[in-house]
């Protein structure tokens, strides 16, 4: 149950796979060879699985600052993300540029090879530690851990910055922005019986539809100078809505502005149905 004694046993998996994929003729039996990948891929994941349990436990207020991922796109947020940050500097340090252009992989290869210089070292090191003191984690240790931490969260900012454009902190305002607007919007809705909390406690499929047609008339009416102002360019709203600027605009100004008070209230019910 000791995590180094966990550790041992995942890293030695790693390093069986590694001598029978090294000890393979590709060419001759690729089939195997894809087995043998896949099966590295998983004992790899399993133990950076362990390596941040082993962290979270010895270094828990030394660790590096994550705060970087909200820059993120969401579907990059995924549970493998960290092993696949892996397999990409071990792709730079072998010259193979498999997402990012030469250029920027050229220049990333340092990075690669510092942080797997750095895991070799945090492998041997626990090994050791786990072989002699497996209850304890000295000072030594600690240290190794915190650089591989450090290098581990620089190479991940700047491999995933090489791939997609990672959000600026306005646009990280802009949508908290939008996530405030649809709070006020529900709470608004709930007041004025447009919704139940039941729908919410129950997680109504009809909400997916209802809640982002009722911020739009919020924002553009009940909260005009909120994230949909359309006193602002469409360079200046969040990505959420700025291709939908000169829409927003006509129906703002083609609709909205005629409404009576009774009007508005039919259309928001109108929105509160599939249809």
């Amino acid at each position: 149950t000791r995590l180094l004694s966990q550790f041992f046993f995942a890293d030695e998996r790693v390093t069986r796979v590694v001598a029978e994929i090294n000890g393979l003729d590709a060419e001759l039996d690729p089939q195997q060879y894809l087995v043998l990948l896949n099966q590295l891929h998983l004992s790899q994941a399993h133990l950076l699985a362990v390596l941040e349990q082993i962290m979270e436990e010895c270094i828990p207020t030394q660790r590096h600052s994550r705060d970087y991922l909200v820059k993120f796109p969401e579907e990059l947020l995924v549970d493998n993300l960290g092993n696949h940050m892996l397999f990409a500097a071990e792709c730079l340090l072998a010259g193979t540029f498999l997402e990012v252009e030469e250029g920027e992989g050229t220049q990333l290869r340092p990075q690669a090879r510092e942080l797997l210089c750095s895991l070799e070292l945090v492998r041997m090191v626990l090994r050791e530690q786990s072989l002699s003191q497996p209850s304890s984690y000295p000072e030594p240790v600690r240290a190794v851990l915190v650089q591989f931490d450090r290098l581990f969260a620089e190479f991940e900012l700047s491999y995933v910055s090489s791939l997609v454009a990672v959000k600026s902190p306005e646009e990280i305002y802009r949508q908290q922005e939008i996530i405030v607007l649809f709070c006020e919007t529900v709470e608004r809705a709930l007041r004025l019986g447009y919704l139940t909390q039941e729908m919410i406690d129950g997680y109504e499929p009809l909400l997916m539809f209802t809640i982002p047609r009722l911020a739009i008339i919020s924002g553009l009416l009940i909260y005009p100078e909120g994230p949909l102002s359309l006193e602002q360019s469409p360079e200046q709203m969040s990505r959420v809505f700025s291709p939908f600027y000169n829409l927003l605009k006509k129906i703002s100004r083609d609709l909205l502005r005629v409404l009576s008070v009774e009007e508005l209230c039919l259309l928001e019910r109108s929105l509160c149905t599939a249809e």
